[in-house]
């Protein structure tokens, strides 16, 4: 996928939203550039991933690229405690089929977003795994988990296809 891509599975759950996200598992950054781009000056992302390198190269994607844009980077778990201030929206691209046990992460997620913030998620569209997805979750997965956890408005964004599990997906769900 190409920035462009990234652009746009993103654009209808972030436009006309507030500046403050977090980006969940973000590694070297191509949803967080994609986020930055949608979102621009004034913006502040808090860039969270357990690999510092990663972030390293995403903070010099996004410098040269978003100058704008202010970008937290922190090495951290974003499935232990993580403080974050009240936020608009969260990002989790790519990062929940990392998750087995999704329930409390969403639990958390929730309790960092302001009431009708964002969640945007993009992931594969599978209930089966392998070793490079090994926890992916479909729309109708996905829907069924949101509103478990408390999220409402979920509704399917876009979709592209993806050699890797057949197509990705990108959601949006709103925080109660």
């Amino acid at each position: 996928m190409e920035h462009r891509d990234h652009v746009m599975l993103l654009r209808e759950g972030v436009e006309g939203a507030g500046k403050v996200w977090a980006d969940l598992g973000s590694g070297k950054g191509a949803f967080t550039l994609a986020l930055a781009d949608l979102l621009g000056a004034g913006a502040v992302i808090h860039s969270l991933d357990l690999d510092e390198r990663a972030l390293t190269t995403q903070r010099q994607a996004v410098e040269n690229r978003f100058p704008d844009v202010s970008v937290q980077y922190r090495q951290a778990d974003f499935t232990g405690a993580v403080d974050l201030p009240p936020l608009d929206g969260v990002l989790m691209a790519n990062s929940l089929h990392f998750v087995e046990a999704k329930e409390p992460v969403l639990e958390r997620v929730s309790g960092w977003l302001r009431p009708g913030g964002r969640l945007l998620v993009v992931e594969y569209d599978s209930d089966r795994g392998n070793t490079w997805a090994p926890h992916p979750l479909s729309y109708r997965t996905w829907e069924a988990l949101a509103a478990r956890s408390g999220f409402s408005d979920t509704r399917l964004l876009r979709t592209i296809p993806s050699r890797f599990l057949g197509r990705i997906y990108s959601a949006l769900s709103l925080a109660a």
